[in-house]
């Protein structure tokens, strides 16, 4: 059950994309997109990094980013964490409080894409800008074997597609992905896009039907870069997907692990009753956010374990 402080927190979350809609609508001629995103991004910063994380600005091969640090670092394998927010909103300055979490709980470096946004770049921008942004990993001498990918949202199913275009070019893969509420199948036909209405305090059907639109531009949602339950996704490595209960994504997610397990993918799935999409940035705040911040790290460290035997 959600605390006050938590259903408040979230309340300021569902509310801060208010002007959206009309600015994609093309009806808001005043309030420039700059501000929506600068508001959405205070609105997450709000999530604390924890102690003892420094933050720097990276140029990923042409991809701006942020390079988290921990103070204690225990570790040369690295995070690269994808920031979700529907492929419109979001850059790393709102993801402190997260990215800092895994710096460090993990004791290691935390590297975040600032990918291009759509409606100005739509798809498949967002998706290719997160594609380079590995592959300069791999270009500066990391083992791709002590890479983990992660991110919630949008960046949850980037997580997959990323992973699927970096096989595709012959690039080494990554240990591991964490998927976080992923948004996994733009055509939003899953059965908690229905059942789930009115019980996720962040989403609408309606709502992701207009994003995704606003992300899609003239490509079908069923495009395997933009929706991971369409791609060919044999040979990825183990991947961790965490849901919320009260999600209306919560269908497609399984949908999701189900294709991976069908593929001979190792999949976990984990289903977090009563939850709701991306509570993990509320650590601070709600039992359950940080319990399973832990559970992603322990998966996370023991898919480097594995790799390294």
């Amino acid at each position: 059950m959600l605390n006050e402080k938590t259903k408040q927190a979230v309340k300021e979350w569902s509310e801060s994309l208010a002007g959206l809609g009309p600015i994609l609508k093309g009806e808001d001629t005043i309030t420039p997109m700059s501000e929506v995103r600068n508001a959405y991004t205070r609105m997450l910063a709000k999530n604390p990094a924890p102690a003892g994380v420094s933050f720097n600005d990276v140029n990923m091969g042409g991809v701006l980013g942020t390079l988290v640090i921990p103070d204690a670092l225990k570790t040369d394998a690295i995070v690269m964490y994808i920031h979700g927010g529907a492929y419109i909103v979001g850059e790393p300055a709102g993801y402190h409080g997260i990215g800092g979490n895994y710096a460090s709980m993990l004791g290691a470096r935390v590297y975040m894409p600032d990918y291009r946004l759509a409606p100005e770049h739509p798809f498949p921008t967002p998706v290719l800008d997160t594609v380079r942004a590995y592959e300069w990993l791999i270009e500066q001498g990391f083992d791709a074997s002590k890479i983990i990918l992660a991110g919630e949202s949008a960046g949850g199913a980037m997580v997959i597609t990323v992973m699927v275009a970096a096989r595709n070019k012959g690039l080494p893969l990554p240990a591991a992905g964490v998927s976080i509420s992923p948004w996994a199948n733009l055509e939003h036909s899953g059965i908690s896009m229905t059942n789930r209405e009115g019980l996720d305090p962040l989403n609408t059907k309606a709502g992701l039907d207009f994003l995704a639109r606003a992300f899609l531009g003239d490509a079908l949602p069923n495009h395997p870069m933009a929706s991971p339950v369409f791609a060919d996704v044999t040979g990825l490595p183990p991947i961790l997907i965490q849901i919320g209960e009260n999600e209306l994504m919560l269908s497609d997610a399984m949908r999701l692990a189900t294709h991976l397990g069908d593929n001979r993918v190792r999949v976990n799935l984990e289903v977090w009753p009563g939850m709701f999409h991306a509570w993990h940035f509320f650590s601070t705040l709600q039992p359950e956010a940080l319990q399973a911040l832990e559970s992603s790290v322990a998966f996370i460290q023991h898919a480097l374990k594995d790799v390294a035997k």
